[in-house]
């Protein structure tokens, strides 16, 4: 088991943990110390037992809270995933039948050849 050698609170002190775990440690007490440091600035110097206890106890209640707050959004989840879901939307995409666009181009065709006749007619003999 590896010794680690934490701070908290401007303590040093020597603490054991599993293979691999030594960052979680020095995680948690990194978290404990600003606990432990915000109270030396707010109160001055405690035993390191009070010190200990009241910033474990900080830490507690912000975790009391950020569990509240996720069985709250988890709720909300659990409400958004069991609701129905909401009703497709319907796309219209225009389709042509078959055959439209060579009846459209004959019958273009035929107009311009009708247009081209009334052209010739008017304009007469030059």
């Amino acid at each position: 088991m590896p010794e680690v050698e934490i701070r908290i609170g401007g303590r040093s002190f020597e603490v054991s943990c599993q293979d691999g775990e030594e960052q979680y440690l020095q995680a948690a007490a990194g978290m404990l110390d600003a606990e432990a440091s915000v109270l030396s600035s707010q109160i001055g110097r405690l035993p390191e037992a009070r010190m200990l206890l009241m910033a474990g106890l900080m830490l507690a209640d912000r975790t009391a809270g950020m569990q509240d707050k996720l069985a709250t959004l988890e709720a909300e989840l659990a409400q958004i995933k069991s609701a129905p879901p909401p009703p497709p939307e319907r796309i219209e995409v225009p389709v042509m039948p078959a055959g439209v666009a060579e009846t459209l181009a004959e019958l273009t065709a035929r107009a311009e050849a009708l247009a081209a006749q009334l052209e010739d007619k008017t304009a007469g003999p030059a």
